[in-house]
C-alpha cells in the first residue's frame, strides 16, 4: 500500500482531520514533528490542492526506504544546496544581472540549450575582476534551509555526498571544504591577469555530464544508481535524477516537479529525511 507523506513547517493541530476529510484517507498517522503519513487515500488531487493552500508538501511513495538503504546523496548547487544562482550574482557586479538572469531562468526551464546558454552568460562577464567571486561567496551565498541537517544525517547513515553543478568550481570547492563533501563537479571560469576572460575552461558540465558523474560515483561506491538520492531544481538536473532511488525537486521549475519522485516547495532540504526515515 502506498503512503502519502504530508509535511511542512505550517502543519497545524487541525491538519490531520482536514487532510483526512479531503483525501478520503482511511488512516492518518503522525510521523514526527510536522510530518503525517496518510494511508488509503482515494482523492490524491484533492489532497494536493488542499495541502498547497496550507503550504504543505505532499509526496506519494510506494514504499518507505530508510536512509541507510542509500549510499549516495547527490545534489545540484545553485538554487538547491544554496539559495542563489551564483552566475546571476556575479553578473550583478558587472551591471548585467537582468540579461544574465533571464538566460539562467530560461535554461533552467529547459527552453535553451544549457552549454550555449552558459557560454552566452559567461561572455557577458568578460573583464570583470576575479575578486568579485569571493565577494559573491562572502556577501551573498547562503545555504538553503535544512542543508546542514540533511548532510549530517546522510553522513551519520553512511552515505557519501556529491555536489554536481553547472555552476563554478570557485564555489563548489569552498563548499566542499566547508561542508565536508566527498565529491564535486563543476565548470571552471577562465581567469587571466586577475580578470575573467568571458570563457569557460575545459568541457562544460551539462545534463549529460551530471548524469555521468552520479553514475560514476555510484560505481565507485559499488552500488546501482537506485541507491542514490538525487536533488535538483532545473531542467539540466533531470537526466541525473532518472533512475535514482529517490529523486527530489527542490523549489524546482515545473518541468522538474512533474518528473521527480518528490517535490519540496515549502520544506527545507531536511524535508528529504521524512521521505527516507530512520
Amino acid at each position: 500500500m502506498s503512503v502519502f507523506i504530508v509535511q511542512g513547517p505550517h502543519l497545524s493541530p487541525g491538519a490531520p482531520a482536514e487532510l483526512s476529510a479531503v483525501s478520503g484517507a482511511t488512516r492518518v498517522t503522525p510521523a514526527g514533528p510536522g510530518v503525517l503519513h496518510l494511508f488509503g487515500v482515494t482523492d490524491p488531487e484533492g489532497l494536493g490542492r488542499h495541502a498547497r493552500t496550507l503550504r504543505l508538501d505532499v509526496t506519494q511513495l510506494q514504499e518507505l526506504r530508510p536512509l541507510r538503504d542509500f549510499r549516495l546523496l547527490a545534489m545540484d548547487m545553485d538554487s538547491t544546496l544554496i539559495t542563489i544562482e551564483c552566475i546571476d550574482e556575479i553578473a550583478d557586479f558587472a551591471g548585467v544581472k537582468p540579461q544574465v538572469a533571464a538566460i539562467t531562468a530560461a535554461a533552467m526551464r529547459g527552453e535553451l540549450d544549457f552549454p550555449g546558454a552558459l557560454r552566452a552568460r559567461v561572455a557577458l562577464l568578460k573583464d570583470l575582476e576575479a575578486s568579485v567571486l569571493q565577494r559573491v561567496y562572502d556577501e551573498r551565498l547562503r545555504l538553503s534551509p535544512g542543508a546542514e541537517t540533511l548532510l549530517a544525517a546522510a553522513r551519520a547513515a553512511g552515505l557519501r555526498t556529491l555536489l554536481v553543478s553547472g555552476g563554478f568550481t570557485y564555489f563548489t570547492g569552498q563548499l566542499q571544504a566547508r561542508l565536508g563533501l566527498d565529491f564535486t563537479l563543476a565548470n571552471e571560469l577562465e581567469i587571466v591577469g586577475g580578470r575573467l576572460t568571458g570563457r569557460v575552461a575545459g568541457d562544460i558540465v551539462d545534463a549529460d555530464a551530471k548524469a555521468a558523474r552520479v553514475a560514476s560515483a555510484c560505481a565507485e561506491l559499488g552500488c546501482d544508481v537506485d541507491r542514490a538520492i538525487v536533488i535538483g531544481d532545473g531542467a539540466n538536473d533531470l537526466k541525473m535524477m532518472r533512475g535514482a532511488g529517490l529523486s527530489v525537486a527542490y523549489r524546482a521549475k515545473p518541468v522538474v516537479q512533474q518528473q521527480a519522485g518528490a517535490a519540496l516547495n515549502f520544506c527545507g532540504l531536511d524535508g528529504v529525511l521524512a521521505l527516507c526515515p530512520g
